[in-house]
């Protein structure tokens, strides 16, 4: 029997017109260390990338850390009860998003998820839905030194 190559597969760091279509669902540990002290928690996320849609919470143990929602066409809305910061802005580019590598866009986001590019992030472990964990080191608004753990617990695409 003849030996047959595997089927051709999309690289990871392209988002397909199919790919950006479909609502992701997705759940992460996360772990943060910085000039601010330490914490840990859950960032709980649904992206549409075609829309630009984005629904993100950061949570900490009995406490919502930050709420991030918006979408392309209205515009984006970012709330960090602790740091008294209600901003709106008409691209993620525009609004400083605490604890996470600055992003773009929501396509943006969902590439960094899926594939670990990014300024400052690291892979530390991959399964064949991508990066189960991920480490970015950075600075903070007043160029403080902070580090993010992220370890994915649920990634959903509806199909």
């Amino acid at each position: 029997m003849p030996l047959q190559a595997p089927p051709a597969t999309t690289p990871p760091s392209i988002i397909t017109p199919a790919q950006a279509a479909v609502p992701v669902r997705a759940q992460y540990g996360w772990g943060y260390a910085g000039p601010d002290g330490e914490g840990v928690g859950t960032l709980s996320l649904l992206l549409e990338a075609a829309t630009g849609r984005l629904v993100l919470e950061l949570h900490a143990p009995g406490e919502r850390l930050m709420l991030l929602e918006g979408d392309k066409a209205s515009g984006y809305r970012l709330q960090v009860p602790r740091q008294k910061v209600d901003q709106r802005a008409a691209s993620l580019a525009q609004l400083p998003l605490p604890f996470l590598p600055q992003v773009q866009s929501v396509e943006g986001l969902l590439r960094l998820l899926r594939t670990g590019e990014g300024a400052g992030l690291s892979v530390q472990k991959k399964d064949a839905q991508g990066p189960l964990k991920l480490h970015w080191r950075g600075k903070d608004a007043r160029g403080k030194d902070e580090q993010v753990w992220l370890d994915r617990k649920r990634w959903d695409e509806a199909k």
